[in-house]
């Protein structure tokens, strides 16, 4: 369906004022979801000042919250502003997913243009655009090219969240050195220091509220700092240079986004961000496949085996033909290699200048291995791990790419691996700059991978990369990131506590997929320290922590020990028709239920916290008038994260239908995994 547009002729058309110290404050502009739900005001005051508001229901969301932009060789652009016109539509269709957690996305919306213009001297304009959704806003500026900004240099911007109200926030922490990968404060909202988003907000009045951006594509990541009481302002990324932003023309910034909603799972049901990215550019991408991938990886987390070549090198011939031989038992479709190529020897972090993407190390036949895996039906996911440089991994795209897809690669893992503020660009001069990774180099960079893997019909899975913004939907050949706290962490010392993928849920997960490599059946990290968490919840996080491109991230052999659980992890698709959150509150739990895509199956996934829970819900998504049968994967009455119970499995089935309600404890770490299967 085409967007149905029209104007609604609020028809201001404001003559510019001469510059005065005070001037009479102009009309709100005011407009409305289009089922009357959310409301944004703008306002000009006595000294010319911009300011928008949001309304829910009519009660306030956001206070009166100042617009503009600090420069660095210029005024900033704050005052003296008049409202020169006002443009309104509105627009309703519906769109198609080639994978996803829902495979149709209506995007229904009314958008509201307020062109703004200086009165001082330089006289510049731009429009503030908002688009109005019933589960929330967003909003950018949009400067046309103009003789006073034919090159802009950005400093700041000077947007502000008042929210109105205190609350409760979920946040961690921006501009640190370990990237994005904190785990979550909780807090008063009258107490969040520097924030990456997304920053999730339980309001005092119990209205849940998801600050993010869309579509972060040349510009610099927005991180989100308290400024006063409940008002949080802009934060944006360094860059290597004075200037955080720089642009020549005419130019916008991504979608500032607010999804607002009654309950922590509607924020988890919006599709604002996805709507606000331009849709697909790359064409026909049918021959990326949704699917598993086992991995020569969870050795070298341990520290069992090296990505350096040696005596403990993991990714030999011989070790990799096991994992294919483990692949094919289970119908996993491909194995993922790191350390298979030339450049990991020595000290490889934050220097990845060695690094070579088409050149296998001598004990890694690359043809002997692409051979086998064929006959079985088994495919190589090659690792890009570029050390953060990030240059030089550009100039090696085209043969990397295409070394890629002559040995049948679908898909590559990349990797940046090095401090914040430490990714190496070098220009065409020869000259080095470091650069941070959600700066406006980086934001372009991410571009570039899209655009070189299409051209071979590679899809990327990107690691210590940028925020996810919803770009998926225009290069949807980027098909998963890190982002935030994998499962490696439970490897290691200080390991995610079991609130964590509660958490994921209603802060990281709003950003899309995430590779957080699950299935860890052994529950043992390095030194065969206990991972926090049951066997019952590692199954639950292969529905609960959506990607196209899900890990089995444990060893053939410790899946061996574990048939039972095994048999989930196989039947488990990557790839949803429909996707429901069916109870959930922030950090404490989650019931998931999603719709195979191709198919009449549905599976439920839930996790819990450090506390016993119990997750009751009804099964009412089911097809009236058919039974199913539940195969259920639950904890067992004994188990807890914290003892040697930690593998009690109880695993049971039970015919069920739509009319059903079920009630299941979640043990302390735990959670519980079901299959859904219609009989007749």
């Amino acid at each position: 369906m085409k967007p149905i547009r029209f104007a609604l002729g609020l028809g201001l058309a404001l003559a510019a004022a001469p510059a005065l110290a005070q001037q009479a404050p102009a009309a709100p502009v005011t407009a409305t979801s289009p089922d009357g739900t959310l409301r944004v005001t703008l306002t000009i005051d006595g000294d010319g000042r911009a300011a928008y508001a949001i309304s829910r229901k009519d009660k306030p969301i956001l206070a009166p919250s100042r617009l503009g932009f600090l420069f660095t060789d210029v005024a900033k652009i704050d005052r003296r502003l008049v409202v020169t016109g006002t443009e309104v539509r509105d627009a309703d269709e519906t769109w198609t997913q080639p994978w996803g957690e829902w495979a149709s996305i209506r995007n229904r919306f009314r958008e509201l243009k307020v062109h703004l213009k200086e009165t001082s001297a330089l006289a510049r304009v731009f429009t503030v655009t908002f688009r109005l959704y019933e589960d929330g806003v967003g909003f950018r500026y949009e400067f046309p090219e103009q003789p006073n900004m034919a090159r802009t240099n950005v400093a700041e911007e000077l947007t502000e969240f008042a929210f109105a109200q205190d609350g409760t926030a979920w946040w961690k922490p921006a501009f640190l050195w370990n990237r994005e990968e904190y785990l979550y404060n909780k807090t008063p909202l009258s107490a969040v220091g520097t924030a990456d988003t997304p920053i999730t907000i339980k309001l005092a009045d119990g209205t849940h509220v998801a600050l993010h951006e869309a579509a972060l594509v040349d510009y610099s990541g927005m991180a989100v700092a308290r400024s006063e009481g409940t008002t949080l302002r802009a934060a944006l990324t360094p860059g290597a240079g004075e200037a955080k932003v720089r642009k020549q023309g005419a130019w916008t910034t991504p979608w500032r986004t607010l999804i607002v909603a009654d309950d922590a799972a509607g924020l988890y049901h919006s599709h604002l961000m996805l709507n606000l990215n331009e849709p697909n550019k790359l064409g026909d991408v049918s021959w990326f496949k949704p699917g598993k991938f086992a991995g020569v990886w969870w050795n070298m987390i341990k520290g069992e085996w090296t990505w350096a070549r040696g005596p403990r090198h993991g990714a030999t011939t011989a070790n990799v033909k096991r994992y294919i031989d483990f692949a094919a038992a289970n119908g996993i479709a491909h194995v993922l290699v790191e350390g298979w190529n030339v450049g990991w020897d020595g000290d490889w972090f934050g220097n990845g200048n060695d690094m070579d993407f088409a050149r296998p190390t001598e004990d890694f036949d690359v043809k002997a291995l692409v051979a086998y895996g064929r006959q079985k039906g088994v495919r190589l996911i090659g690792h890009h791990e570029t050390g953060g440089a990030a240059s030089h991994y550009e100039k090696q795209f085209d043969k990397a790419f295409k070394f890629a897809a002559d040995n049948g690669y679908m898909v590559v893992k990349t990797g940046y691996v090095t401090d914040a503020g430490q990714i190496e660009r070098v220009d065409a001069d020869g000259k080095t700059y470091r650069e941070w990774h959600e700066g406006q180099w980086m934001s372009n960079h991410f571009i570039r991978v899209a655009e070189a893997a299409a051209k071979y019909k590679v899809a990327f899975d990107s690691h210590e990369p940028i925020k996810g913004t919803g770009l998926q939907r225009t290069y949807p050949n980027w098909v998963a990131r890190e982002g935030m706290r994998g499962m490696e962490y439970n490897s290691w010392a200080g390991k995610n506590p079991p609130e964590h993928e509660a958490n994921l849920v209603f802060t990281r997960m709003l950003e899309g997929p995430m590779d957080f490599t699950p299935g860890i059946v052994s529950l043992k990290g390095e030194k065969d320290s206990n991972i926090l968490s049951t066997l019952a919840k590692q199954l639950a996080l292969y529905v609960v922590i959506y990607s196209p491109v899900q890990m089995v991230a444990d060893t053939p052999e410790n899946y061996a020990k574990f048939p039972g659980p095994m048999k989930f992890i196989r039947d488990v698709p990557t790839d949803w028709q429909d996707s429901r959150v069916l109870n959930g509150e922030i950090g404490d739990f989650v019931t998931i239920a999603r719709k195979q895509r191709g198919g009449e199956g549905w599976y439920i996934g839930a996790v819990g916290d450090e506390q016993e829970r119990a997750s009751a819900f009804k099964l009412d998504f089911l097809t009236p008038g058919k039974r199913y049968k539940a195969e259920i994967y639950r904890d067992g009455d004994q188990a807890d994260y914290r003892t040697d119970r930690r593998h009690d499995i109880v695993i049971e089935s039970r015919l069920v239908t739509s009319a059903d309600t079920m009630n299941l404890r979640i043990a302390p770490g735990g959670g519980f995994a079901i299959r859904l299967v219609p009989v007749n």
